[in-house]
């Protein structure tokens, strides 16, 4: 029989008794503002490394854990522009020590909001001894809020769906010079699928809700220096003002390496709000009006795949095709993350991939609820699609892998894991 045949005699057939047991879920919510005066550079933007001048709204960490009477796994997401690879060893290795989730069952995201503030060193020795105060409470914060929802564990039901939000668009935009650059084009590809995840109680009260669309946390621009979750904390905030704050509403990224949102490098935050809305209430639409289960079968597998690396040499960033060249770098890791509750395929890939990539991966999947999750256990940078090299663009120069990997090393690695489930 082929891979496909199998898995979808799979998913026709009952899981056994013995690994479909009651499902459990908690979760939790834990604020990482920083400090009113801390005054930390601000990440997303190389030009303000003088620090943020005040907050807007707060920054979160959100965790949801789930358990099938056998396993556990954590779903962990938070208000910061990237996770390194460094911060996930720490961090993954802290949760499974203090709360005996294996490390392959841990998924940590980044919001990639680009509002917040840096975690990385500064050449001002104050600044850094502030970032590193601050890098060590988001830390500790984030274990707290995985110990917190799983104290939370209370029988429940799952389900899932999906709707549509035209929330972002294509930024690979013509230029005069003939190349590709930051902007917007309407006519190239963007996957407007909103993916939900409810969770909720026996009695029906909800616990929380997953989301996950491609889409930048850059409708503010560099010339913001407030604090915010921008659209992603918008939008979970929005969901959980709808639910009374009885729900944690946990944002993801889709693959949104070369998705805008439709308004960008605004001054004002009144098109953030508007985008959070729309966002937020057709999710709140959709897990209304979602088929619930109180069973599940939950497994997960983590796993690296390696692509050769490339590097343009240092210099500013132009817009002519033309005046780049490109030199060899070392190998660029990627973490492949899966996660199953039941039938429903989390997948999570350590970089800001490219909305093809995704598109490719849903396409091939044997599961019809197959969500990407992407600045999730890691950063590996831009992960371009193999067409995508084509044409110069930012997403390109800033791109650490050669062309010809990502894309394939992703689906089919990926797609491995999903024949093991």
């Amino acid at each position: 029989m082929t891979r496909n045949l199998v898995l979808g005699l799979m998913l026709l057939a009952p899981l056994a008794a013995a690994d479909n047991g009651v499902l459990r879920a908690g979760a939790a919510r834990i604020e990482i503002t920083p400090p009113e005066g801390a005054a930390l550079p601000m990440s997303g933007y190389a030009a303000r490394r003088e620090g943020f001048k005040g907050i807007h709204d707060r920054l979160y960490v959100r965790a949801i854990v789930v358990d099938d009477g056998a396993t556990q796994a954590a779903l962990v997401a938070a208000d910061l522009s990237a996770i390194s690879d460094s911060l996930w060893d720490r961090l993954s290795a802290r949760i499974a020590a203090e709360t005996k989730i294996p490390r392959d069952q841990i998924l940590l995201a980044a919001t990639h909001t680009h509002a917040g503030p840096s975690l990385g060193k500064s050449t001002d020795d104050d600044a850094s001894a502030k970032a590193a105060a601050y890098l060590a409470e988001v830390e500790h914060s984030f274990v707290e809020a995985v110990r917190q929802a799983q104290a939370k564990l209370q029988p429940a039901r799952v389900g899932a769906g999906t709707g549509k939000a035209n929330v972002n668009v294509n930024r690979r935009a013509r230029t005069a010079k003939g190349g590709l650059w930051l902007g917007r084009d309407p006519d190239g590809p963007s996957d407007k699928t909103l993916a939900v995840v409810k969770l909720e109680a026996l009695s029906g009260d909800p616990i929380a809700i997953f989301m996950n669309y491609g889409v930048h946390g850059t409708v503010l621009g560099p010339k913001n220096y407030q604090v915010s979750g921008d659209l992603p904390g918008a939008a979970a905030r929005f969901v959980e003002q709808q639910f009374a704050d009885k729900v944690v509403a946990l944002w993801t990224s889709g693959a949104a390496g070369d998705q805008a949102p439709i308004y960008s490098r605004a001054e004002t935050y009144d098109d953030v709000a508007v985008l959070g809305q729309i966002l937020g209430e057709e999710a709140v639409r959709v897990a209304r009006d979602l088929r619930m289960s109180d069973r599940a079968r939950i497994r997960g597998l983590q796993k690296v795949v390696t692509c050769p690396g490339q590097k343009v040499p240092p210099g500013p960033r132009r817009i002519n095709p033309q005046e780049y060249k490109f030199e060899d770098a070392g190998p660029v890791g990627i973490r492949l993350s899966l996660l199953m509750i039941n039938h429903v395929a989390i997948t999570g890939v350590s970089g800001e991939v490219l909305t093809m990539i995704a598109q490719r991966l849903k396409k091939e999947s044997p599961f019809s609820h197959t969500i990407m999750v992407t600045n999730c256990n890691g950063s590996s940078g831009y992960l371009p699609d193999d067409a995508s090299y084509r044409q110069i663009s930012y997403e390109i120069v800033s791109a650490r892998v050669k062309p010809g990997c990502a894309e394939s090393a992703i689906v089919n690695g990926l797609l491995e894991m999903m024949d093991q489930y």
